[in-house]
């Protein structure tokens, strides 16, 4: 764990913040060029970028704040400060997915009102969202937040008391959940990126990232460390809230799939 990468004076410049950073601007960059070779303006997606790092920031919160009101009784105002928890040591108080949804109803919400085609833009993104969960979860990582439960694998790791991670394992190795989800975020990428190599239709991206990153993060909240707050009863068992996101995320890609498939065949039918 290393939170804090180096000083410029005073100035600290944390992990999570670099690494959040930095994809940022590799997916802005990446992102254009894309946009670019699918006949799309790239500074739309430029301008799109800087409103869906906007949102991301706003979503996370609000489904923070949602899901640990407790945390915030007496002083209500605290709810504003996105970079602000009155929970553990450590915890920057955002919940990813939180984030990703108000993003996508921004994507669509910008397409309409500028009137570009939603499902190539999403296309354009989805290996982008990819890169960004890889690098992003590295400053999760190194911040010792977004962490995992105990573990006797060979690769669980032992955070220091410092971290959010430390302090509630104290001595306790745990999963390395951010460095599972880096390398899903990873995989997502380059399994887009190959697949992206023949032409396929509108939208057939956009549905793979949704069932992959779907079938990824709900594995991977198995072995997250969640309160009790964050957890959904479901019949005879609870999942976490993310997951129950996850799940449809994973039923909206493949009904989207299918939907593809069905107007490309009648498509092909016609020709």
């Amino acid at each position: 764990m290393h939170p804090i990468l180096f000083n410029i004076g005073r100035l600290e410049i944390r992990a999570y913040g670099a690494m959040l950073a930095l994809s940022f601007l590799i997916g802005i960059f990446w992102a254009s060029k894309r946009a670019k070779k699918r006949g799309l303006n790239p500074n739309q997606v430029v301008d799109l970028s800087l409103l869906i790092l906007l949102s991301a920031i706003i979503g996370s919160r609000i489904l923070y704040v949602f899901t640990h009101l407790e945390e915030f009784k007496g002083h209500w105002t605290d709810t504003f400060n996105p970079f602000q928890s009155t929970g553990q040591i450590g915890i920057a108080g955002l919940t990813l997915l939180g984030g990703v949804l108000l993003s996508i109803i921004v994507i669509i919400v910008y397409c309409r009102w500028k009137n570009i085609p939603l499902l190539k833009l999403f296309d354009v993104i989805a290996p982008v969202f990819g890169l960004g969960v890889f690098l992003t979860r590295i400053g999760c990582f190194l911040n010792g937040c977004c962490y995992g439960t105990s573990s006797d694998l060979p690769w669980a790791v032992k955070f220091p008391f410092i971290s959010a991670a430390g302090y509630h394992f104290y001595d306790t190795a745990i999963h390395p959940t951010q460095i599972y989800s880096s390398l899903y975020g990873l995989i997502i990428m380059i399994v887009l990126v190959i697949v992206d190599k023949k032409k396929h239709v509108d939208g057939f991206l956009t549905s793979l990232a949704f069932i992959m990153y779907g079938i990824f993060r709900f594995l991977v909240d198995f072995v997250r460390y969640y309160e009790e707050t964050d957890m959904v009863p479901l019949g005879f068992t609870e999942i976490t809230i993310n997951q129950l996101i996850s799940i449809g995320m994973i039923l909206f890609g493949i009904i989207l799939l299918v939907i593809l498939q069905k107007k490309n065949s009648r498509r092909l039918g016609k020709a």
